[in-house]
This record gives structure tokens, C-alpha cells and sequence, in this order.
């Protein structure tokens, strides 16, 4: 029996964190849910000594839907800072498969959807009439339809597949004294 659709979009989200921080934690990185409430992350992560302190914002889906994508909002063109990355999950609909992670620092996040956004603006919807701006933004495997297959078509995310490397790479805004 096949699953059309997510029947609890909050639990898939739970599920991205915690398989998120299982994987920092698994990479011998202190991980640890944020408190209910911080907008901006979802995980907090430091190294062993305690001296760089991250932020991760998980988005998590199941693999449903045409576009592939994750839902976002306005606010992430925004949401800019060299000590916050995302997290991108894709849980199968096949339990026995392995959920897929992209590592994305937040500017590239940031850009991508601002420039896929006005793209999808400028082009005609149906009928050839103008698309409307709306507070969804789609974070996209492939961004081919709306004119961005250049920089970003099939294939863009692949250096960020399972690159948890990126997360050592990020520099904190804040070193943490002793």
C-alpha cells in the first residue's frame, strides 16, 4: 500500500531532527535539540573541545509530490549567517531505505531561493497569466522550469549530499572562551 501523502507533516519534521542530530552525533560531534521556540534553529553543535558553536535548521520530507522540494518561507532569503547551516532530509517512502541528508549553508540557501523566486515570478503561469507572490518558497533539487538550469538543474545539491564535513567548515560567529 503506497503512501499519496504526508498524514503528519509534524512527525516527518521531528523524525529530520533527530535523524539529523543521530548523524552528528554518530560523527563524534556534541548535538543537541534547540528549545522549543528558537526561530532560526533546530539543532545546536559543537566540537569535543567545546570551542565552535553551529546551528542547523532540519527540513525534512517525504518523498512526495511532483517537484521534489522542501517547503520554505520568505523569512529564509533572509536568514544569512556563517554559523547556521541546513539540513535537508529525504525519507523514502520505503521504510527500509536510508534517509538522504544535504548539507547547504544558510547563504546559499538564501540566494537560491531569492533568485528562484523572482525567476518563478517573471515566468507565465496558466493561461499565461502572472504568477502572484505568496509566502511559499520551494527549495528544489532542480530548477530547470523556472530558467535557473544552468547554475542550478538536475544534479546542483550533489555536492552537498551527506556533506557533514561542511559543518567543521563553517566559522562561528562566537568562539566560545575558556
Amino acid at each position: 500500500m503506497g503512501i499519496e501523502s504526508d498524514p503528519q507533516p509534524n512527525l516527518t519534521g521531528a523524525a529530520g531532527e533527530y535523524y539529523a542530530m543521530c548523524q552528528l552525533l554518530r560523527l563524534g560531534y556534541i548535538a543537541a535539540l534547540a528549545p522549543i521556540g528558537v526561530p532560526n534553529a533546530d539543532i545546536v553543535v559543537t566540537d569535543a573541545d567545546g570551542n565552535k558553536l553551529s546551528a542547523i535548521q532540519v527540513k525534512a520530507r517525504r518523498n512526495i509530490g511532483a517537484d521534489r522540494g522542501w517547503h520554505m518561507k520568505p523569512k529564509h532569503e533572509k536568514l544569512i549567517s556563517s554559523s547556521l547551516v541546513y539540513c535537508f532530509v529525504q525519507f523514502d517512502l520505503d521504510l527500509k531505505a536510508s534517509p538522504s541528508c544535504w548539507i547547504v549553508p544558510s547563504n546559499i540557501v538564501a540566494d537560491t531561493l531569492t533568485r528562484s523566486h523572482q525567476a518563478w515570478l517573471g515566468t507565465p503561469g496558466r493561461n499565461g497569466r502572472s504568477h502572484q507572490d505568496h509566502a511559499m518558497r520551494r527549495f528544489l533539487p532542480d530548477y530547470s522550469h523556472v530558467g535557473l538550469g544552468t547554475s542550478h538543474g538536475q544534479g546542483w545539491l550533489d555536492p552537498y549530499e551527506e556533506n557533514w564535513g561542511l559543518i567543521t567548515h563553517i566559522k562561528p560567529e562566537m568562539e566560545v572562551s575558556s
